[in-house]
């Protein structure tokens, strides 16, 4: 089954939300406007896919900016009916943007899927360890089973499962008849 994969340029969504040829992230109205258009475009290809959020033209963001367009925008595809499927994978969030970035989530108990500049995925924000390492594993497999990785997790099969469960659940890792896959470059389109 192909699944269908979109981008959306954070910074296009900015400048047509303020209507102006801008790329900083600043204030909270300018961070619900851009949150709003991009939920609105989210709606409109949910099926299943997966899509990337493209941060890498955007200069300046404030903690508000952040807090609006990152975690109020997770909490609502956490939130979604799990049968649409929908997968957000963010791209872009650059250095100067991480630690911010890394501590909105941790203040609302969230994580996200970043592809590096490197092209690697990496999972940032509050996840416990176990749920680390589960990622991991899974992401240096491309996909799993929780049987599989329970000898070398070092917990029986239920527990890596409900782990792997869990990660399905925030959108971490895509639940396929498989086992669990990874998010990350693969389901980024550039």
């Amino acid at each position: 089954m192909t699944m269908l994969r979109h981008t959306i340029d954070v910074c296009a969504v900015l400048r047509s939300a303020v209507n102006q040829n801008y790329d900083n992230l600043l204030t909270r109205p300018t961070g619900m406007a851009v949150r709003h258009q991009i939920e609105r475009e989210l709606l409109a290809i949910r099926e299943g896919g997966t899509t990337s959020l493209d941060f890498s033209s955007i200069g300046l963001m404030d903690y508000s900016c952040a807090d609006e367009v990152v975690a109020k925008l997770l909490v609502l595809l956490q939130n979604d009916d799990p049968t649409r499927g929908g997968y957000v994978v963010f791209l872009g969030i650059g250095e100067d943007h991480l630690e911010l970035v890394e501590s909105v989530l941790t203040h609302h108990g969230l994580a996200l899927v970043c592809v590096c500049e490197d092209g690697r995925p990496a999972l940032i924000g509050a996840v416990s360890e176990a749920e680390r390492r589960a990622w991991d594993m899974v992401r240096m497999r491309g996909r799993a089973e929780a049987a599989e990785l329970a000898d070398e997790f070092g917990f029986g099969e239920d527990f890596v499962a409900e782990v792997l469960d869990a990660l399905s659940r925030r959108r971490l890792v895509r639940r396929g008849s498989g086992g669990y896959l990874s998010l990350g470059a693969a389901d980024v389109v550039q």
